[in-house]
C-alpha cells in the first residue's frame, strides 16, 4: 500500500520520540505504517457509508417496526447424527495446491476454497438439505417484511470469530463496503452487492436489516444466507489486496482454521478444527464438522490418488466415474468384499452443473454462428455417456436444467448429426476436406480449434468427442490442464473452447447475469446506438465464457432481475433459455443425478446417509472418523478378519 501523508508524519513522530537504535526505528516505522493504513482504511469505510446513507442505515432498536414476526423454524429436524463422534484426523487429496487462501480476486475460486467458506462458512441463516427451510447460523432469529422488501436479523451474542473478537452488525456492514470495492478485483461481486441490495442498517451491535432492490420469491434466502466479513482483519486494504493477503487465513465464523505452520506450499495443507467454535452445542451445528483435523496432501494424477485410497493413506475417494466404479474398485474386489471398504451411491436432487462445451465468441470463426451450430452437432455425447459413463449419466439439454419450473420444459439439445454439422460448416465457407479429412476453407485454413479442460479425468470424454467430430471434418486439439491453470486460462478468455462446469448454488431460479450479461464479457460491449462497438476489450475475471454479448440478452436480463413477479420471471427465463440454445455458444453435456463414493468402514456417516439436496459426500460435514474402527479394521487387515460387505443405494430422493 502506497505510503500517505498521515503515515508519514506518524513515523517521524514515533522515530522523534523513541530514542532507539536502527532495528528498533524500521520496527517502529513499520507499526506506524500499519497503524496509519489500519487508520486509513477505516476513514475510507466511514466516508463511505456516509456518502451512501440511503444505502447504510443506522438507527436504535426503538425505531424496530413492532409487528415483526421473528422466527428461528425450530420446528426443522436436525443436521446431523447424534451418533457422530468428535476426533480424529481426516486423510484427503488435492490435485493442485491452492493458489492463495483468498476467497475472492484473482485465483480464488479453486478446489480449496470450499474448505474455506463454502462449506464450512457461516451465514446468518442456512437452507436445510431436505426441505429448503432456513435454520439459524450467525443469526438466532429473523422476520421478513415481505411488503418492504426487508429482511431483519438479530445475530447470536455468543458469535465470535476464530480469532476471538466478536461478530457483530459492524461486519455485515463492512461486508457491503468489501465486496463493492475495487481493491478486489472481483467484478461479479462488485455488481452483485451493488445491485440487488439498497439498504443495510444498524440497529445496535447484534441487529441489522437488509433490503431487497426488488420482490423476489426468496428474498429471505438472498438476504440470510450473506455472511460477514471481519472488518477488524482488513486493516490495510488498497491496491496490492490480492498480494498482500495472498496467504493470509481470514478469521472464521466456522469450525476449521488453517495455520501458518499447516501450509506446505506445493506438498500438503491442512486444518484443524477450532476447539473452542462458538457454535460447537448449537443444533444443526454440533453433529457436524466432527474431524479433529483434515489434512489434505496434493496428489495430482487421479491413479495415484487412487492408489493411496487403496493403501488407506486417504480415507474417502469419489467413484463418480463409471471406470472406477465399474473396474478399479468393482464390487468383487478383496477390501469390498472383506468389509473394509463401503460403496455408496447416492441420488439427490438439485440444479445440475452445466457440463459442456463453452465457446469463446470473441476468438476468430467462433464469432461465426453458423461454426458454433455445427460444433454442437459434431460433438457426440450420446457415444460419451454411453461408453464413458455406462449408460449412468443423462444428456444435459440447457445451461440451465435442474430449477422446476423456470427451466425450459419442452428444448432440447441440438443431436449428433455429421449432415447437418457439414451443412452449417459449409455455409461458413467450410466445405472441402483436406488430406487429413479435416474440412479447410478456400483460403486454405483448417477447422480447427483448442479444447481445453481443467479436468484430467475426463480425457477420455475428450478423446470421444475428438474423434467423433473427425467425422464431420472438425479438429479439436486437446488440451489437458490441471484444474488452476485451467480455470486461470477461462477466467483470461484465453480458450477456444472449454470443456468445464460451475457448480450450481441450492436457489429457487437460474442466474443469468454473470454468464450472459455483456457487462461480463466486454469492457464496453456497445456503442451508444446499440452496435457493437469495434474497439471492445475482453472482461477477464468472470463467469461470461462465451464472451456473449447480445442486446436483446442484456435488455431481458435486466428485465428478469427487476420483476416481482414469478410468472413473468419463468417466461423471461424460459425466453433468455431459447436465446442462448439460438446463439449456440453452449453446447450442453450430460449430468448425473447421484453421486458415488468409496469410503473406509472408519468414515462412518448417518443413517441415511446424506441428505436431499446435498450435491457431495463430504459437502455437509456430517460424517465422523471413529478411530476404534479405524484400530479395529487396521488389526483385521492384518490378521485377515473380514466384516460384512456394504455396497449400499440410497434412491430415497431418485428422480
Amino acid at each position: 500500500m502506497k505510503k500517505t501523508l498521515s503515515t508519514l508524519l506518524l513515523t517521524c513522530l514515533v522515530l522523534l520520540l523513541g530514542g532507539c537504535g536502527n532495528s528498533d526505528n524500521e520496527r517502529a516505522a513499520d507499526a506506524a505504517d500499519d497503524a496509519a493504513a489500519a487508520a486509513g482504511v477505516n476513514a475510507e469505510v466511514e466516508a463511505f457509508y456516509a456518502a451512501n446513507p440511503d444505502f447504510f442505515g443506522f438507527k436504535t432498536p426503538a425505531d424496530l417496526p413492532p409487528d415483526l414476526a421473528w422466527t428461528s423454524n425450530e420446528h426443522l429436524p436436525e443436521v446431523g447424527s447424534p451418533k457422530a463422534k468428535k476426533g480424529g484426523t481426516q486423510y484427503g487429496a488435492l490435485q493442485d495446491f491452492p493458489r492463495t487462501l483468498r476467497t475472492v480476486g484473482p485465483d480464488s475460486n479453486g478446489s480449496f476454497r470450499p474448505f474455506l467458506q463454502d462449506d464450512v462458512g457461516m451465514g446468518l441463516a442456512h437452507l436445510h438439505p431436505d426441505t429448503l427451510e432456513l435454520f439459524p447460523g450467525l443469526a438466532e432469529a429473523w422476520a421478513v417484511d415481505w411488503d418492504n422488501q426487508t429482511v431483519y436479523a438479530k445475530l447470536d451474542p455468543a458469535a465470535t470469530w476464530s480469532d476471538g473478537e466478536p461478530i457483530t452488525a459492524d461486519d455485515f456492514l463492512f461486508m457491503f463496503w468489501f465486496y463493492r470495492s475495487p481493491y478486489i478485483m472481483a467484478p461479479w461481486y462488485n455488481n452483485f452487492y451493488s445491485t440487488t441490495y439498497t439498504n443495510i442498517t444498524r440497529y445496535d451491535d447484534h441487529i441489522i436489516s437488509i433490503s431487497m432492490a426488488e420482490w423476489k420469491p426468496d428474498m429471505d434466502e438472498r438476504a440470510l444466507l450473506l455472511r460477514p466479513i471481519p472488518r477488524h482483519f482488513y486493516r490495510e486494504m488498497g491496491d496490492d489486496f490480492s498480494e498482500r493477503y495472498q496467504w493470509a487465513f481470514e478469521p472464521t465464523s466456522g469450525a476449521y482454521i488453517v495455520r501458518d505452520q499447516d501450509i506446505r506450499k506445493g506438498r500438503s495443507i491442512a486444518l484443524t478444527r477450532h476447539e473452542n467454535w462458538w457454535a460447537r452445542d448449537k443444533k444443526h451445528w454440533r453433529y457436524r464438522f466432527n474431524p479433529d483435523r483434515i489434512q489434505l496432501s496434493v496428489i495430482r494424477d487421479t491413479p495415484k490418488m487412487f492408489e493411496a485410497f487403496k493403501r488407506g493413506d486417504i480415507d474417502q475417494f469419489g467413484l463418480n466415474l463409471a471406470e472406477y466404479w465399474y473396474e478399479k474398485l468393482p464390487d468383487s474386489d478383496p477390501d469390498v468384499q472383506a468389509g473394509y471398504i463401503h460403496k455408496v451411491t447416492f441420488y439427490n436432487q438439485r440444479p445440475r452443473p452445466p457440463f459442456g462445451l463453452w465457446i469463446n465468441t470473441g476468438r476468430p470463426l467462433l464469432d461465426n454462428r453458423d461454426i458454433r451450430v455445427g460444433i454442437a452437432h459434431a460433438t457426440n455425447w450420446d457415444m460419451v455417456i454411453e461408453k464413458f459413463f455406462r449408460g449412468d449419466n443423462e444428456r444435459l439439454n440447457t445451461g440451465n436444467d435442474g430449477f422446476g419450473e423456470y427451466s425450459h420444459p419442452t428444448l432440447k439439445a441440438r443431436e449428433f448429426d455429421i449432415a447437418r454439422a457439414q451443412e452449417h460448416f459449409a455455409r461458413a465457407g467450410f466445405s472441402r476436406r483436406g488430406a487429413d479429412g479435416i474440412l479447410v476453407n478456400e483460403a486454405g485454413q483448417k477447422l480447427s480449434f483448442t479444447l481445453s479442460t481443467g479436468y484430467e479425468t475426463m480425457r477420455d470424454v475428450l478423446t470421444i468427442l475428438r474423434q467423433e467430430a473427425a467425422k464431420a471434418g472438425l479438429d479439436l486439439r486437446l488440451e489437458i490442464l490441471d484444474g488452476t491453470v485451467g480455470w486461470k486460462k477461462v477466467q483470461e478468455k484465453q480458450h477456444d473452447i472449454s470443456f468445464t462446469a460451475f457448480g450450481r448454488f441450492l436457489e429457487e431460479y437460474p442466474r443469468f447475469w454473470e454468464h450472459y450479461h455483456s457487462d461480463n464479457a466486454w469492457d464496453r460491449a456497445f456503442l451508444e446506438d446499440g452496435s457493437v462497438n469495434p474497439e471492445r476489450q475482453p472482461r477477464t475475471q468472470s463467469n461470461n465464457l462465451e464472451a456473449f454479448a447480445l442486446l436483446e440478452m442484456d435488455q431481458l436480463i435486466e428485465r428478469y432481475r427487476a420483476s416481482t413477479d414469478r410468472n413473468e420471471m419463468i417466461a423471461l427465463s424460459h425466453q433468455m433459455i431459447e436465446l442462448h440454445h439460438e446463439h449456440a455458444s453452449f453446447v450442453p453435456g450430460f449430468y448425473q443425478g447421484f453421486f458415488r463414493v468409496a469410503h473406509w468402514r472408519w468414515v462412518r456417516y448417518p443413517e441415511d446417509f446424506s441428505y436431499k439436496h446435498a450435491a457431495s459426500p463430504g459437502e455437509l460435514f456430517v460424517h465422523w472418523i471413529d478411530t476404534e474402527i479405524k484400530e479395529e479394521t487396521q488389526a483385521a487387515q492384518r490378521t485377515g478378519k473380514t466384516f460384512e460387505p456394504v455396497i449400499k443405494v440410497y434412491d430415497q430422493w431418485a428422480e
